[in-house]
C-alpha cells in the first residue's frame, strides 16, 4: 500500500498520470481515509505496469481498457492483438514506401551538378 506519490515515482510517471488513468476509468480512484492520504494497493500498482507495458506495445488507452476488461476471454484478447498486428504490419509497409520515396530524393541530391537547384525541395514545390 503506497500513496500516489510514491506510486508515481517508482512507475516513473507523474501523479498527474495515475490521476488521468483514474478518470479515464483504466484505474479505481482509492477511498481517502480520515488522515487525507489515499494509498494504492497492489492490485492497482499491478494494474498501472499492465497498463504502462501495454502502452509501450503501440496500444491505445481504449484498446488497454478493453484488454483489461477481456482479461479472461483470450479469443477476443487475441482479436485485439491480431487487429494490433495488421495495423503494425501496415504501418511497416508504409514506412517502407515512405523510406524508398526518401531515398530516391536524396539519391537526386548526390547526382545533382547544379547546387542552385535542389531537386528534393523541388519535389515537395510541386503543385
Amino acid at each position: 500500500m503506497k500513496t500516489i506519490g510514491v506510486v508515481a515515482k517508482e512507475l516513473g510517471i507523474s501523479v498527474e498520470t495515475i490521476r488521468f488513468y483514474e478518470r479515464k476509468g483504466l484505474i479505481e480512484q482509492p477511498i481517502k481515509p480520515a488522515n487525507g492520504y489515499r494509498v494504492y494497493s497492489r492490485n492497482t500498482i499491478k494494474r498501472l505496469k499492465f497498463i504502462l507495458r501495454a502502452k509501450t506495445l503501440g496500444f491505445t488507452l481504449s484498446e488497454i481498457l478493453s484488454l483489461l476488461n477481456l482479461s479472461h476471454n483470450c479469443k477476443e484478447v487475441e482479436s485485439i492483438g491480431l487487429q494490433k498486428l495488421a495495423l503494425i504490419r501496415q504501418k511497416i509497409n508504409d514506412l517502407k514506401k515512405l523510406e524508398t520515396v526518401i531515398s530516391d530524393l536524396t539519391d537526386t541530391c548526390q547526382t545533382n551538378q547544379n547546387s542552385d537547384v535542389c531537386p528534393i525541395i523541388n519535389s515537395l514545390s510541386k503543385d
